[in-house]
């Protein structure tokens, strides 16, 4: 647990380095252009090399790839990827023009690096990457019964659920979307809400439950159900028949496009593919439970 804990420090802090609110640049300036800020640079190859260094001494001490398979490494380093495009990548601020391609960037951290992240098991890896002296100290810091019960509660997949439901719904209401588009601090808080609780999130679902109080059956239906919620704002956004977020329109316009073309393209990419992922991963859990129960 306290190692999952710096892990998240180190991501959430990557995801909230840089905002991209949208400036009163050239639109040739503003563009195709990757955000090589050292900060975030820093904090994003902190929390690569972190896994990195965990990862080698595990395996080393463990004798072969025991703890943490290669499958296992290969979606962290996926989902790390993801972020890097996310956060990095010229579609940071291609997303302060087009909703369509900020909308990208949020199911790119929500529903492909969380899961890659969660299924990279950070717990095992990260407290490896701690001496053993550090890893008594943090282990105690983490083990007081307050942080115990406070952590129970954020990993419960009904409270993460709920919660991920939430930040997902509140951040797309048009005074809290144009708020995040227009004030960098704010635009931080719906990045680290979005990511925070898509970890949590995931974290819940695939199987983390040390007390077995939820079986595969609560899995699927938690994400069956989110698929079916954020189906459902997606489709929203794509039938509507006005742009839902002013500040938008003029800088859409710029591009060329039409605003609620550039809407209807964002509401579709939470409505198809990234629903898909919500489905994919119930199917899979549920094969799990499926290939045990016949094992």
């Amino acid at each position: 647990m306290p190692a999952l804990i710096i892990a998240l420090a180190a991501l959430l802090a990557a995801a909230c380095a840089h905002a991209h609110v949208p400036q009163d640049l050239p639109v040739a300036a503003s563009l195709w252009q990757w955000d090589l800020a050292p900060w975030l640079l820093f904090l994003l190859g902190l929390s690569g090399f972190g896994y990195a260094l965990g990862l080698h001494r595990l395996w080393t001490n463990a004798g072969g790839r025991r703890g943490v398979s290669p499958q296992q490494a290969g979606a962290f380093a996926l989902g790390w990827l993801s972020l890097v495009i996310a956060l990095v990548s010229p579609l940071d601020p291609l997303g302060g023009r087009l909703f369509s391609a900020h909308m990208l960037q949020h199911e790119l951290l929500m529903v492909l690096a969380a899961p890659l992240l969660v299924l990279g098991r950070p717990l095992a890896t990260w407290t490896w990457a701690l001496t053993p002296a550090q890893r008594r100290v943090v282990g105690r810091l983490f083990q007081r019964r307050g942080w115990v019960g406070f952590w129970s509660t954020l990993t419960d997949p009904l409270v993460a659920w709920a919660l991920h439901a939430l930040a997902l719904w509140a951040w797309h209401i048009p005074t809290l979307f144009d708020a995040a588009l227009q004030n960098e601090a704010v635009h931080i808080a719906q990045h680290v809400s979005f990511l925070g609780t898509a970890l949590f999130f995931w974290w819940s679902v695939l199987g983390h439950d040390p007390r077995g109080r939820y079986g595969p059956g609560h899995s699927a239906a938690y994400l069956f159900t989110t698929m079916m919620h954020t189906s459902a704002l997606g489709a929203l956004l794509s039938l509507a028949p006005t742009p839902w977020y002013s500040p938008y329109i003029p800088l859409t316009g710029a591009l060329g496009m039409d605003p609620v073309d550039d809407q209807q393209l964002g509401g579709l990419i939470m409505w198809v593919p990234a629903a898909l992922a919500y489905v994919i991963a119930a199917l899979a859990v549920l094969g799990k439970m499926l290939t045990r129960v016949r094992a």
